[in-house]
């Protein structure tokens, strides 16, 4: 139980640290270029993200109404994090830009991440 929260939060500053990375450091991607690749990595780290985060809330003993809200929190939290990161390398990190595309990505990789938890998670508790 104690490494699950270790986990959502090395994830968690992952993420910080990834996107926080100035845009010289990143990459070259000429070789290598799948078109919107970025996209499906955003919605692979906010999806991931929300699915560490309650399952590490599902392992402990809530009330299944209180893991709803949690869980529900835990995807608000994603998606604000998402929005304010992309804000931030508009505004403080060099050679990033800012992307809609970017913060949809995250929002729908968020809700794949709540929405499997949901069925996956909360199901599963209420039929033990």
């Amino acid at each position: 139980m104690l490494s699950q929260v270790y986990l959502a939060s090395a994830w968690t500053i992952a993420i910080i640290i990834l996107l926080c990375i100035p845009g010289t450091m990143l990459p070259n991607e000429q070789g290598f270029s799948i078109p919107d690749f970025d996209k499906f990595v955003h919605a692979t780290l906010f999806g991931g993200l929300v699915f560490l985060w309650c399952f590490y809330f599902s392992s402990k003993k809530y009330p299944t109404k209180k893991l709803i809200i949690l869980f529900f929190l835990s995807f608000l939290f994603s998606n604000v994090l998402g929005i304010g990161l992309e804000f931030v390398q508009k505004c403080c990190i060099p050679f990033r830009d800012y992307s809609q595309g970017d913060i949809i990505a995250d929002m729908i990789g968020a809700s794949l991440g709540y929405g499997i938890c949901n069925i996956f998670l909360i199901v599963e508790k209420n039929a033990q």
